[in-house]
């Protein structure tokens, strides 16, 4: 049964690989920017470190599990404010494991309207399957024993790939907006002469808006994320009420996925912890299986004082 399930797990991601969306996905995404555009980094006038954990439909075997790990810096170089920065990010799924490491540099610029930041990413994509495949039997009664199909990779199978993408980052006290575009050179993985796939560009564009309430300790920040494969795309909408900078919960709303609670809090200056989870509104919840993520953030002003109070700009 287990053999089945990893099979059925297998059809499922060379699908998403052939007519969807590759990259993970995030409900804290307004807290997760720079993993999907590298003109984020430096943006913040800080150091920046992110780790976020996905767990998504948990109960379910082998269900996807995807860990972040990032940091970002403003730099001046030859003068010039500029942004650097690391993203590690892991995607399991089943007999499927991903593993991207990029470096980023994003160019910066203050103008009338804003603070906008152009930037590139370049790094490596490691694609590993691993696991015995077993076919189980079609409508007729047919069955296919395993490594009779050379189109499925037999054992454990790994192949690195060249990666590259690009994104424009422009922010205000008010507003941000990101366009984003990832693996922009579509790199080809190849397992095996008939077993192959590559990676599908992906576009992102995002924005949101801080209102102030009547009380001014309350901001309602209103937020959305749009992305697609040009074969596929989705929205998230979501909207956060926050309190005095510190404490903050919210609403969000995945076409075709979930519905989600987010909720969080600032520690202590610039270290942040933050919760959602997702309801899930597709067939797999019929099964009764929730998406749930955490993350921790933590962000140093190397040019204040550190005794005093840090006011993030992580919202951004």
């Amino acid at each position: 049964m287990k053999k089945i399930i990893s099979f059925f797990f297998f059809i499922f991601t060379v699908y998403l690989s052939a007519l969807g969306q590759q990259d993970p996905q995030y409900t804290n995404y307004m807290f997760n920017k720079f993993s999907v555009n590298p003109g984020f980094a430096g943006s913040e006038d800080a150091i920046s470190g992110t780790i976020l954990n996905r767990y998504q439909w948990t109960g379910f075997r082998d269900a996807p599990q995807t860990l972040v790990f990032s940091v970002d810096a403003a730099v001046g170089i030859f003068g010039s404010p500029a942004g650097i920065g690391i993203n590690i990010i892991s995607d399991e799924l089943g007999p499927e494991s991903n593993v991207l490491v990029n470096f980023a540099y994003a160019w910066r610029k203050s103008l009338s309207f804003g603070d906008l930041g152009v930037g590139v990413s370049l790094g490596m994509f490691n694609k590993s399957l691993s696991g015995e495949w077993e076919i189980p039997e079609d409508d007729l009664g047919i069955y296919t024993p395993p490594g009779s199909d050379p189109a499925i990779p037999e054992g454990e199978v790994s192949q690195v790939a060249f990666d590259a993408g690009m994104g424009v980052y422009l922010k205000s006290a008010r507003y941000y907006l990101s366009a984003s575009v990832t693996h922009i050179n579509q790199a080809s993985i190849k397992f095996s002469d008939l077993a192959s796939t590559y990676l599908a560009r992906h576009y992102y564009l995002m924005g949101g808006y801080n209102i102030k309430l009547s009380d001014p300790l309350f901001e309602l920040r209103p937020s959305f994320l749009l992305k697609s494969d040009l074969a596929g795309w989705q929205v998230d909408l979501n909207t956060n009420v926050v309190y005095d900078d510190r404490l903050w919960g919210g609403l969000s709303y995945r076409t075709k996925d979930a519905v989600a609670l987010l909720m969080g809090a600032e520690l202590m200056n610039g270290l942040r912890v933050g919760y959602s989870f997702d309801l899930v509104t597709s067939a797999i919840g019929r099964y009764g299986y929730g998406s749930h993520e955490v993350f921790i953030s933590y962000s140093v002003d190397i040019e204040k004082n550190r005794s005093r109070k840090y006011k993030s700009v992580r919202f951004l």
